[in-house]
């Protein structure tokens, strides 16, 4: 890295030390990004060694029915178009069967804000789905969706998160973020809620004792100074909750958005928003790279660019998908390991909260052993 400003910076960095927002802007606007990466992956190897983590795991998206009209999403639909689709109970339980056939240990629940469901159709959702097997991790509903059931409810968020975890809800996924500033988030999802909505929404659920993940869309309309303050903003509230796991950059795909003349953020500025995310975000045990929007090639790259984890087998993945992605919907577990070892780190099977999930006999049956980097430890049979 450069003399100067730059190298009194990467001197920080390898000395462990916090580096400031306007230390930040200048690594983001400035640095090479090699050397970018070459400081994430000092801090990578700190915290995780040579490991890189993935889940087994489904998503489900109950409903594309969405009140809102975001410009950058092409996963909406409106009421009476073609497109436009809602689960039923019956179909609920065919993607848990699905889950537990495929040895899952979680599954992924975010869709859209249906105007036409109840707050207990919502809740229905987790119930039926813990019902249907007990032992599956629910992560579900992003912090825009809390806010949503809270309108309809007209009930406090926190209000809303005690009735999910009645539930049966897991832990949360960290989308909805978006960008917080709102120079951005106020032109293209001006009527979700706002950057102090969603950051009061994960503190209540690190309160009630609920992990939750955190996102950055990127790649759109935004600067880089705009990174650097979303970063900083999920830094001060891991300072004061350390409820985040993970943070995971989204690259923006800007195919059937409002947002269609824009070029696809490239491979480079991929790995610059990996890299620097993680020097950014030192109080967070993990970095993922989400092959699904990165692409299997950008996504092992980035194991060296300061991630960590891959995410995992994420079968039935619409959104992204909707908006021109052109990766698998799904990748077996062969599959990840050989792109993990590919990129000369070591595949380690998690559940959702880092705990190392042991396969038996032909992999439908497993045990959660000792958790990897933070959490509690437990163990627990489960037989798909």
């Amino acid at each position: 890295m450069a003399d100067g400003k730059l190298g009194d910076i990467s001197a920080k960095v390898e000395a462990g030390e916090r580096v400031t927002f306007d230390e930040g802007v200048i690594l983001a606007e400035q640095a090479d990004v090699l050397a970018l990466g070459r400081l994430a992956n000092l801090i990578r190897e700190r915290k995780n060694g040579n490991l890189a983590f993935y889940n087994t795991n489904v998503h489900l998206n109950p409903t594309n029915v969405c009140v809102y009209r975001c410009v950058f999403c092409a996963f909406r639909s409106d009421l009476k178009d073609a497109k436009g689709y809602t689960f039923t109970d019956d179909m609920l339980r065919e993607r848990v069967a699905e889950a537990k056939a495929a040895g899952a240990t979680e599954i992924h629940v975010v869709g859209g804000l249906h105007h036409q469901k109840s707050f207990d159709w919502y809740v229905n959702v987790i119930r039926t789905i813990h019902e249907a097997w007990m032992e599956l991790h629910i992560k579900a509903w992003t912090a825009v969706e809390i806010n949503w059931f809270s309108y309809l409810t007209k009930q406090p968020t926190r209000w809303v998160l005690e009735r999910m975890v009645e539930a049966g809800l897991g832990s949360m996924p960290g989308g909805g973020a978006e960008i917080f500033h709102p120079d951005v988030r106020d032109k293209i999802c001006e009527h979700k809620a706002d950057a102090g909505e969603w950051i009061k929404i994960h503190r209540e659920a690190h309160e009630l004792g609920l992990r939750t993940n955190a996102t950055m869309l990127y790649g759109h309309i935004e600067k880089p100074i705009h990174w650097v303050d979303h970063l900083c903003r999920l830094r001060d509230l891991q300072d004061q909750t350390h409820g985040f796991q993970t943070f995971i950059p989204l690259a923006f795909h800007p195919d059937n958005t409002g947002l269609d003349h824009l070029a696809k953020p490239s491979g480079l500025t991929d790995l610059r928003v990996m890299a620097l995310s993680r020097i950014m975000l030192d109080n967070f045990d993990h970095i993922k790279a989400y092959w699904i929007m990165l692409g299997e090639k950008t996504a092992q790259v980035a194991l060296s660019f300061g991630a960590d984890d891959l995410d995992g087998t994420v079968v039935h993945e619409l959104i992204y998908h909707d908006a021109g992605a052109t990766t698998p919907e799904g990748l077996t577990v062969d599959q990840i390991h050989r792109l993990i070892t590919e990129a000369g780190r070591i595949p380690i099977e998690r559940d959702t909260l880092y705990r190392r999930v042991i396969r038996e006999g032909n992999g439908s049956t497993w045990r959660i052993g000792d958790v990897i980097r933070s959490n509690e430890p437990r163990v627990a049979t489960v037989s798909a």
